[in-house]
């Protein structure tokens, strides 16, 4: 998994409530298990028309956004099935930070064990980032995990709160598997001692 400690990018604005994870990757899409090559279904009914041509009017078709590292998006996002594809899908797009004021459970952890970070917000907080990712090309955010703060491309910044060992987990790279592989010494020793302890296992 990629390490995040900056990031800094183009931030798109998605003020819709409820955007639940079939919204994000549509069910006729779930059939791989690859995390791969999902990011051209992210949003694919809203993003493309019924002929398969891109829809215009969605904010990550419009060239301003095509490039989008950051989105921010209305309340509840990620409610609805249990789908890992949907942050799959995200960080295949390039989509490596979502902020909204709240999120549905397990897509929050899904992202995190995906190199995703969630920021919950203020609705207050989130009107002000709405209205910073509204300025097109110059709507850049800097999102610092290490020091927990958001900056506008005013030079305005806002602190948000994440459990210290998810963010020690993004800050390292760490999934489950990497977590595991941090105990490989230890690991290797309790096999060892296993195998003197138990020659005839």
């Amino acid at each position: 998994m990629d390490k995040f400690t900056t990031l800094t990018g183009v931030a798109a604005p998605l003020p819709i409530i409820n955007i639940d994870t079939d919204m994000i990757i549509p069910k006729q899409y779930l059939k791989t298990i690859k995390r791969t090559g999902l990011g051209t279904a992210l949003f694919s009914e809203m993003r493309y028309n019924e002929d398969g041509s891109d829809n215009a009017d969605f904010v990550l078709n419009q060239p301003a956004y095509k490039g989008a590292q950051i989105l921010v998006a209305g309340d509840n996002f990620g409610c609805g099935s249990s789908r890992e594809h949907a942050p799959w899908a995200l960080l295949d797009f390039g989509i490596r930070c979502v902020i909204s004021t709240s999120f549905a459970d397990i897509f929050y952890n899904n992202c995190f064990k995906n190199g995703i970070l969630p920021i919950r917000v203020s609705e207050e907080e989130l009107d002000k980032l709405l209205d910073d990712a509204s300025r097109g090309a110059n709507s850049t955010l800097t999102v610092d995990l290490e020091t927990q703060t958001i900056k506008g491309p005013d030079g305005g910044s806002i602190s948000f709160e994440i459990d210290p060992f998810r963010k020690h987990c993004l800050l390292n790279g760490l999934d489950d598997i990497g977590l595991t592989m941090e105990k490989a010494p230890k690991i290797d020793n309790f096999e060892a001692k296993a195998a003197e302890s138990r020659p005839w296992a």
